[in-house]
Parts: C-alpha cells; sequence; structure tokens
C-alpha cells in the first residue's frame, strides 16, 4: 500500500551534498542516529512541559523534518561510507523506538482520550518489532505501510501544526488517532504476511 516511506529514495538524493560534507567532517553514522534520537527526546519534554502554549506544538512538525532528514542521512552513511555495524543496526532501531515515544507522549496532553496515544504508540512499536522479524524468518527488514515511521511523522506533524495555528484540539484528534491505530494495525498484517512469503 502507498506510504510516505515511498518516496525515501528521493529525499535522500537531495540529502546527499549535506551527507558528503558531513563525511568528510569526520561524523559517523551512529553519531547522527544520536543526535536525532537526544533531540526528539528534548523536543519531547519541551514541548511536554510548555504544552498550554499552543505555538509550541510547531516544534513537532519542524523537528520531524528534520528527524526524517537525520535519519536518512545515517542511512546514507552507514551504507556508502563503510560504517554499517552491529551497534549500529541496535542504534537505529532503538533509537527510533525512544524518538516515537518522546514525541507522541506529549499529545496525550491534548487528546480527549489519553489512551489512544498509548495505543497508537504501543501499535508503531508493536509494528516495527514485526518489522524487523522479517530478518528472523529468512525474510528483509519490512517496511510497508500504510502507517509506517515516515507516515507517523507525517501525521503527528500535522496534527502538531494545527494545535500550533489555532486549531482547538477535540474530537478531531481523538478521530485522527483512532484511524492512525486502525491503519497500524493493518501494517502489523501486511508486514507479517509480506514478511512470510519473502521468507527463503
Amino acid at each position: 500500500m502507498p506510504s510516505v516511506y515511498d518516496l525515501k529514495p528521493r529525499f535522500q538524493q537531495l540529502l546527499r551534498p549535506c551527507v558528503t560534507t558531513l563525511y568528510e567532517k569526520g561524523i559517523t553514522a551512529n553519531q547522527v542516529t544520536l543526535s536525532a534520537c537526544l533531540g526528539s527526546i528534548v523536543i519531547g519534554v519541551a514541548v511536554s512541559l510548555l504544552a498550554s502554549f499552543s505555538l509550541v506544538f510547531l516544534l513537532v512538525p519542524v523537528w520531524m523534518l528534520l528527524r526524517m532528514a537525520l535519519n536518512a542521512i545515517d542511512g546514507i552513511l552507514a551504507r556508502e561510507y563503510a560504517q554499517q555495524s552491529r551497534l549500529g543496526a541496535y542504534l537505529n532501531e532503538v533509537c527510533d523506538l525512544v524518538s516515537d515515544v518522546a514525541l507522541y507522549l506529549p499529545f496525550m496532553l491534548l487528546a480527549t482520550c489519553p489512551w489512544l496515544v498509548l495505543v497508537v504508540t504501543f501499535l508503531a512499536w508493536l509494528s516495527e518489532y514485526v518489522g524487523v522479524m522479517g530478518l528472523m524468518v529468512g525474510a528483509d527488514r519490512r517496511y510497508d505501510g500504510p502507517m509506517g515511521k515516515s507516515d507517523r511523522a507525517l501525521v503527528f506533524g500535522g496534527m502538531g501544526l494545527l494545535v500550533a495555528l489555532g486549531v482547538s484540539p477535540g474530537l478531531w484528534l481523538d478521530v485522527a488517532l483512532a484511524i492512525m491505530a486502525g491503519l497500524a494495525c493493518l501494517t502489523i498484517y501486511n508486514r507479517i504476511n509480506k514478511g512470510m512469503n519473502a521468507a527463503v
């Protein structure tokens, strides 16, 4: 199914000049990964502490875009500059999960049904775990949609932007979260199904 992840190759192409500069300055893929995670935690804490000021939620879409760029950059550095490592593989997966929690949980302060944020966060973690399990069954790491990491970033970024622009959180936010939860369930199914079919 269509996913924002499908745009990743074009996005990476735009970032190549930046990647070359970082490599020449001695920046490693693991450093970029850790920086993205630390930045997500800082943004998440800041938004949570200042949630009474709706404009602070503008940090969410801005950081989501920057985080996507950093995630693409660490991937290019690892693959094309001989920086792939076992540690890097662990950091890539674990830091993404930590970042997701840090950036999603502040929305509990806005939702009429805060538990929906917890449900979406749990399903996000489960979908990424299922994606990694593709490697365990002889397939590749699964990134199937329709609600992968990039798609979640787009939706949460969009919700943050609306709140920052003065749209009062209410039923629309709960509906968006419920739809995300449903699409996350479909994502889990797709990753399991396609992982099994691709297994050798």
